[in-house]
């Protein structure tokens, strides 16, 4: 205990210096004063911030601007096929070979490429999407090779498989068509190959309109002729209104439209002995749509609906405007594109070639001479 007794001394006279040295400082509580404001809190941040201004609308930047069309800078086009947002298509070059999908809002892409002889008038001549392409993915094409024209049918990623072969290939005559007239018949318009014997020939493929049920690569039925005595292939196209398949081609004496009923009437609808170079179709409601690629127009022959008969020289709907076209497709919001043709026709422009809207103020199908005054 004795021991202890010095610290605490020693500890009260540290103190006391410390006290001592300070000046004794004192805090007298009279002299705060009280705070005037309360403190301003910032505001704690929101979980969910404000959407950023919107940017102003800027066109699609194209490599190659096209105005007014879907695509520019494609080569000369055979096929078209319209996609159901009626803003984008699949369009086939026939001295390519390539199935390019074109947008107005995207560069296109090519979809495939399918070994062509494109010389003379051959190529990669027409495209058709399977019926029920959404479960089976198949396309069918039609195709010159060195030796024959031929149908081949095309799986996504697969290569190509003949399906119709030895169909006569000449230096011209060679453009035909596909079109399924129902879910499981495919029609093939074959043209003369220059040879317009061979088309009243029971013994050829040329000149024809032949029918492939269930066209397939194994045990595919006989392919039958619905239709003979064909010129030079333009295009076929079907009214779904009433079923009528109409076909356009070129023949000696003439260039012509014809229309096989479902019942399988066929007549001549019209005929231009003038042969202003009959292409690709399109028909809704009795009025038919035509290209007559040599005087770069677009017709309309309109047909009455008790009788089937044409009631006036055809109307020119499009003159001159991008030039020589030869597809022609409705597009499910009723208008209608066509593509064309101007590398080959020596006519080439800027911007060629091109798939364009027929109507490009929209208006849809012209149903009535009323529909364009």
């Amino acid at each position: 205990m004795e021991l202890r007794r010095p610290l605490r001394g020693v500890f009260a006279v540290v103190c006391v210096a410390l006290l001592v040295g300070s000046g004794c400082a004192r805090f007298d509580d009279t002299q705060s004063q009280p705070f005037t404001t309360e403190p301003e809190l910032a505001p704690p941040p929101s979980s969910t911030p404000p959407p950023p201004p919107p940017l102003p609308p800027t066109p699609f930047p194209k490599e190659c601007p096209a105005p007014g069309v879907m695509q520019g800078c494609l080569e000369s086009t055979s096929g078209l096929i319209m996609l159901p947002d009626s803003q984008s298509a699949l369009v086939a070059e026939r001295t390519t070979g390539a199935v390019k999908e074109v947008s107005v809002r995207a560069e296109p892409k090519i979809k495939l490429t399918l070994p062509v002889d494109g010389s003379g008038d051959g190529g990669l001549m027409d495209i058709v999407l399977s019926p029920t392409y959404s479960q089976d993915r198949l396309m069918y094409a039609y195709v010159s090779t060195p030796t024959d024209n031929r149908v081949v049918r095309i799986a996504d990623g697969d290569i190509p498989k003949p399906i119709l072969t030895g169909i006569p290939k000449g230096g011209t005559g060679n453009a035909g068509a596909l079109i399924f007239t129902s879910p499981t018949t495919l029609l093939v318009q074959t043209g003369d190959a220059g040879n317009p014997a061979d088309a009243a020939n029971p013994g050829s493929l040329a000149g024809k309109v032949l029918r492939i049920e269930q066209p397939t690569t194994v045990n595919p039925a006989p392919t039958t002729t619905a239709m003979s005595g064909m010129g030079a292939g333009g295009g076929m196209c079907i009214d779904p209104s009433d079923g009528s398949l109409y076909i356009t081609d070129r023949t000696p004496t003439g260039d012509r439209l014809q229309r096989t009923t479902k019942d399988s009437k066929t007549a001549t609808v019209w005929s231009w002995p003038d042969r202003p170079g009959v292409a690709g179709c399109a028909a809704l409601d009795g009025t038919v749509l035509v290209n007559l690629v040599n005087t770069k127009q677009t017709v309309a022959v309109r047909l009455a609906p008790d009788t089937g008969a044409v009631t006036g020289d055809p109307e020119v709907l499009r003159q001159d405007q991008h030039g020589h076209a030869w597809a022609l497709q409705l597009s499910p919001d009723g208008n209608v594109w066509g593509a064309t043709i101007n590398k080959t026709e020596g006519d080439a422009e800027r911007l060629d070639d091109v798939v364009f809207p027929l109507f490009p103020q929209g208006g849809g199908f012209p149903r009535s001479n009323a529909d364009n005054t």
